[in-house]
């Protein structure tokens, strides 16, 4: 008789298996659910901005796409009149001068921070990450191969004392610190005396700074978030990230650029020419519409966001909960309420999705510093983040009648 047999094999890479679950597919996958079952779920849950981009920017999408020439392939490392128009943006918002070889345009800021570690990394070699933090940011440092290494960011003033006791304790020292302000998820920002100081320690310590500034104008009340570009002597330690999601509301275009030292800058523009063949060329004619066009569009996208902020922020406090209000991004950072607290992040949002039916972001998920946090997204409209406060208020005085019966 002939023996047969299956020879079971793993078609996942080592750096793939050794990547933590992905915390927030629990709560997509059960929120899907529930919708596809009739359930109206408001979704504070991703950052997924739901206004429109500015109609000029859509225009000339449309106007571009029509011309036969566009639809070759582009440039991995963007079009030189997106190059052109990024260089004069940051000197027209931040003083900020670059060169031609300090930029490249990126299909989203999550693809550069990928490709940037897979372009300068060895395998091994340490990145230092402030938790909490957005994901892609340890994600990204993983699959790399090198090593995660994972401080508190807060408290803010002392931040760069816990990284040089990194240094001390660790050989070789990490060779990067990557930050993000205004951050995400904790909305936490900060002024240009921060960056100062942080330029002064890379300096010294021969640390490469990777800064995303993803919402870098998503501000409120005044506030202006500073560049960590326009302090003299940062593109001499670090790069910028950017996006384009935020500010225009262009999420699902994916376009990003990256800025700023130029050995950094030429490693990763090297390393992408091997990947792709840039974005869509329309989509780049639009950005550059995007940067260079009016900028009213931002102007009202801040005064949305800010109002969408003030009602949560009060509902949020008419229960009972303990929150800030942010100056800057599209979120809401709040401890979770101390009867559930002992449950985790993950399963009091759970907890939201079933009974409040609300879906939020677990704090667990921006790494272990933000267990006992969830966050909201600003991505419904005031109607519905009305709704979500009643779903949590009924959700609430259900578990008050419950104690006292108990």
């Amino acid at each position: 008789d002939l023996v047969s047999f299956t020879v079971m094999r793993s078609y996942e890479s080592s750096r793939i298996r050794s990547l933590p679950p992905y915390i927030f597919s629990r709560v997509n996958e059960l929120k899907h659910s529930a919708r596809q079952q009739g359930e109206d779920i408001v979704d504070l849950g991703m950052g997924n901005p739901d206004l429109p981009p500015p109609l000029h920017v859509i225009g000339k999408l449309i106007e571009t796409v029509k011309d036969p020439r566009v639809h070759r392939y582009s440039a991995s490392r963007g079009i030189k009149g997106l190059r052109k128009a990024i260089r004069e943006w940051y000197a027209r918002e931040y003083s900020v001068r670059l060169d031609d070889e300090e930029v490249v345009v990126l299909i989203g800021s999550k693809e550069g921070l990928s490709h940037l570690f897979l372009a300068i990394l060895e395998g091994g070699e340490g990145v230092i990450v402030p938790t909490p933090t957005y994901p892609s940011h340890f994600y990204s440092v993983a699959i790399a191969g090198a090593n995660v290494i994972t401080i508190p960011l807060f408290p803010l003033d002392s931040i760069l004392k816990r990284v040089e006791e990194v240094m001390k304790e660790v050989y070789p020292p990490p060779r990067v610190l990557i930050l993000s302000f205004p951050h995400n998820p904790t909305t936490a920002t900060v002024e240009r005396d921060f960056f100062e100081e942080v330029v002064k320690f890379a300096r010294a310590k021969e640390l490469l700074i990777v800064h995303d500034f993803a919402y870098a104008e998503v501000c409120f009340d005044g506030y202006e978030a500073p560049s960590f570009l326009e302090i003299p002597g940062a593109k001499d330690v670090g790069i910028e990230f950017y996006s384009l999601s935020k500010t225009y509301s262009m999420a699902g275009w994916r376009v990003g650029f990256a800025c700023g030292k130029k050995e950094v800058i030429k490693a990763l523009t090297k390393l992408k020419s091997y990947y792709d063949y840039g974005i869509f060329t329309p989509i780049q004619v639009a950005a550059i519409a995007a940067l260079k066009g009016p900028q009213d569009y931002v102007r009202e996208m801040r005064k949305t966001y800010a109002r969408r902020r003030d009602i949560l922020v009060r509902g949020l406090r008419e229960l009972g909960w303990e929150v800030e209000k942010p100056r800057a991004t599209l979120y809401v950072w709040g401890k979770i309420p101390s009867p559930y607290i002992e449950e985790g992040s993950l399963a009091f949002s759970l907890r939201l999705l079933k009974e409040a039916k609300v879906a939020v972001s677990p704090g667990i998920g921006f790494g272990e510093e933000g267990e006992g946090y969830i966050r909201f997204a600003l991505v419904e409209n005031e109607h519905r983040i009305r709704q979500a406060i009643r779903g949590m208020r009924r959700m609430l005085r259900c578990r008050e009648r419950l104690s006292r019966k108990g």
